[in-house]
């Protein structure tokens, strides 16, 4: 296919998602830009840029999932690179934000490690950042650079609306989430519950209580990321002790780390649905896993950023 886009927007993919990258190319009916990233014999990333980007907008697509460190170098001397090769403008494309979690100092001496990663991001030569959904919004704020604070949520309101299921309730797997699960309940125009959850220390949950009714109802438990997926099996365990009919489990961000996959596996759950802003593993084994793409949502918001419109209609 022919761009319309001429020479002028470039994207380049890292290595840790090129179906995604490939994915949005298709979608602005253009091609990645040929990058060749290799490693030296003592660990150190190198780059090569296989056509000229002086002049040219360019987005760089790269999740910084695990792992993360190599990910996040990676990035970084991509962005490096290509600012030292005089393109006009680069924007960091990073589905999913690593070190997110590290956000505020929880407890003496602690590092806020998404505000250091911001800083890297931004000295490397960035100028704009298009992410989707941060764990923590504020998280935005670290930036000196315009940011573009996309949603998942929206894909998986149309989701659920072609499933068109009944007597439905979403479920905020706790407090911090109540703010996205209401917006998302209201999308549906179903009624809010809330797990109160404790946790007692990291990649550990203690689910205390259901705030709601779900007896009898299908729950929707929606929430950002799953990591060890601690709090989303025990949720689940609990609203299915409260008498909850079917539990849709929805993630923007599938980490599945340690024993998730062990957990998911064994939990009472329906229906497992994540997107793709994390390369995920075809084997796992799972057949109630479906993998939405957020591959439309990036290529729209990179085609408005390239000639200068709103972004903010994509948060709807």
């Amino acid at each position: 296919m022919i761009s319309t886009y001429s020479d002028r927007l470039k994207i380049i993919a890292g290595n840790c998602h090129p179906k995604l990258a490939q994915d949005i190319c298709d979608y602005l009916g253009t091609s990645l830009v040929s990058t060749e990233i290799c490693r030296f014999v003592d660990g150190e990333i190198g780059v090569n840029i296989d056509e000229t980007v002086r002049g040219a907008d360019v987005f760089v697509v790269q999740p910084t999932s695990p792992p993360v460190n190599e990910n996040i170098m990676e990035l970084l001397v991509l962005i490096d690179a290509l600012r030292r090769a005089s393109a006009r403008r680069i924007t960091a494309v990073v589905p999913y934000y690593g070190y997110a979690r590290q956000d505020r100092k929880a407890s003496p001496r602690d590092p806020i490690t998404a505000k250091l990663v911001a800083n890297l991001i931004t000295t490397a030569g960035a100028r704009r950042l298009l992410a989707v959904d941060f764990h923590a919004p504020q998280i935005q704020g670290f930036f000196d650079i315009p940011v573009d604070h996309l949603y998942a949520a929206p894909i998986m309101v149309d989701y659920f609306k072609e499933k068109n299921l009944e007597n439905t309730i979403a479920v905020a797997p706790d407090v911090g989430a109540v703010k996205r699960v209401r917006s998302f309940a209201e999308s549906l125009d179903i009624p809010l519950a809330i797990v109160d959850k404790r946790r007692p220390r990291a990649n550990v949950a203690e689910v205390k209580n259901v705030i709601g009714d779900v007896e009898g109802k299908n729950v929707i438990l929606l929430d950002d990321i799953i990591d060890t997926a601690g709090t989303i099996t025990e949720a689940a365990r609990v609203l299915k002790e409260k008498g909850a009919q079917d539990v849709y489990v929805c993630a923007s961000h599938g980490l599945f780390s340690g024993p998730a996959i062990e957990r998911l596996k064994a939990a009472p759950i329906t229906e497992l649905i994540i997107t793709d802003t994390i390369p995920q593993n075809e084997d796992y084994g799972m057949d109630n896993l479906t993998v939405l793409s957020v591959a439309p949502l990036l290529g729209e918001a990179i085609d408005r950023i390239f000639r200068d419109l709103s972004v903010s209609v994509l948060f709807r």
